[in-house]
């Protein structure tokens, strides 16, 4: 198996510690991986699914899990055993695989609306002249800030976490990780972002799904909601928050017109997702990324 992806030796690495009376803290890895965040989400789907009296939250991360706890309801020792028994059970799983779903997600790259951002923070920018779209082409060694865009929509991206703010979605490109693209934060945090906007910190992409401040370089403008809490879309009957971890993006480049059309859709309340359900396989996805990518995305022309 390669280990582009960071799969490495996970068995048994998880630390556990404590946050005083009512958390535990299980850390699979310091690093983030593709590995590492399936161990931490296939442990928090587990302890879900045994429904221990007492456990009140369970919050998986990009390489760590959370699990909040009542100690009058369930002793911490209890709570650590079914914890560490439940690791075995995932480091002993012979195919691991998650159904989830893969889900097409419209971006006006390059937009207005990021660039007029971007310029009245510029003073708190690495790069005072030029967009951040140019910034992170020139930190990633690409031609320009066209094969910066080609090369952040032409791979898919797992929900790692959704979290910040409500209904933020943390993304992990899933290509070897010589290829991630990797862009830093700007050194000083912006006090304003447009909702929608779609940003990159470290290796991590994300989609603000509310306005406010922000420090991740800004790259476009995503064109449909991801946090409802009106719940007015179909999307969003079960739940104001569309993205889980978990969740396989494709960024698909939209104009302008494609753009303000879907935002019609939105306003009337017609617009879905482009979504098809997936069974992902980590074994295949980290033994030949470049195959398994182009297989996996071939879903969606499909559906």
């Amino acid at each position: 198996m390669s280990d582009t992806l960071g799969a490495g030796s996970l068995k048994g690495t998880a630390r556990y510690t404590w946050g005083g009376d009512e958390f535990l803290f299980v850390e699979i890895s310091e690093a983030m991986s593709l590995a590492a965040n399936f161990k931490s989400n296939s442990m928090a789907t587990r302890l879900g699914a045994r429904a221990l009296a007492g456990v009140t939250e369970i919050c998986p991360a990009n390489a760590s899990l959370l699990v909040r706890f009542d100690p009058d309801l369930l002793d911490a020792a209890e709570l650590e055993a079914a914890m560490r028994e439940i690791e075995v059970e995932v480091d002993n799983t012979a195919h691991p695989v998650l159904n989830t779903r893969l889900i097409e997600v419209p971006v006006w790259y390059d937009d207005p609306f990021t660039r007029e951002t971007g310029a009245r923070f510029r003073s708190g920018h690495q790069r005072p002249e030029g967009t951040d779209l140019d910034f992170a082409a020139e930190v990633n060694n690409l031609s320009d800030s066209a094969e910066f865009i080609r090369r952040h929509h032409s791979s898919p991206w797992l929900v790692s976490m959704v979290g910040f703010v409500a209904g933020l979605p943390f993304m992990f490109q899933m290509v070897p990780r010589e290829q991630q693209l990797e862009v830093p934060k700007y050194l000083s945090p912006r006090t304003d972002t447009p909702p929608l906007t779609v940003g990159h910190g470290g290796c991590f992409a994300c989609i603000y799904s509310v306005r406010g401040a922000g420090g991740y370089q800004m790259f476009g403008i995503a064109a449909a909601p991801i946090f409802d809490p009106a719940q007015s879309l179909a999307d969003f009957k079960d739940f104001m928050v569309f993205f889980k971890p978990g969740d396989i993006v494709k960024f698909r480049p939209v104009i302008e017109d494609e753009y303000k059309s879907i935002k019609d859709q939105v306003e009337a309340g017609t617009f879905v997702y482009k979504q098809v359900p997936v069974t992902f396989d980590l074994a295949e996805a980290l033994g030949d990324p470049e195959s398994y990518n182009t297989k996996l995305l071939e879903n969606l022309n499909d559906s």
